[in-house]
């Protein structure tokens, strides 16, 4: 699934679908909790990791490295991804007020992805071709035709 930024009180917060699941790049929430640009954010979550990791917390541990777009040249790059449950772990860490707004945003972000999977029909917005359309296989293997319902 393609990545799509999601938005937090005004800011991008980048996230893709993995292992079913949200993944959120790292050091957007970074820059939203700490009100930092992208680079002092990265610097922030470069001695957080670091911090974390001399604690022997498993948080950096199961954070992984995705292609995300970069904002900057629209290149894919590997950025320091979580989950929600991780990122919730992350959050904790960073002593901002924006923590509990965070929280649950991110909750709502999680949970209509699920509402989606539940009920896939609630989540057509009635534009374009319908997701799921009946398919007629032909008797040869490689030819399959689509047909609208």
């Amino acid at each position: 699934m393609a990545d799509t930024p999601a938005l937090f009180e005004g800011r991008n917060i980048r996230k893709v679908w993995f292992q079913d699941e949200w993944w959120f790049a790292i050091v957007d929430v970074v820059a939203a909790l700490t009100e930092r640009d992208d680079k002092a954010a990265q610097v922030y979550w470069r001695k957080l990791k670091q911090r974390l990791r001399e604690e022997g917390s498993q948080i950096v541990t199961d954070c992984h490295a995705l292609r995300l777009q970069s904002r900057n040249d629209g290149k894919y790059y590997k950025i320091d991804c979580a989950n929600t449950e991780i990122m919730l772990r992350i959050v904790q860490a960073i002593p901002s007020p924006n923590a509990e707004p965070f929280k649950l945003w991110l909750a709502r972000v999680g949970s209509d992805r699920i509402d989606e999977a539940g009920d896939p029909e609630a989540a057509y917005s009635g534009e374009g071709p319908h997701p799921y359309q009946s398919a007629t296989v032909s008797p040869y293997p490689l030819y399959m035709s689509i047909q609208k319902t």
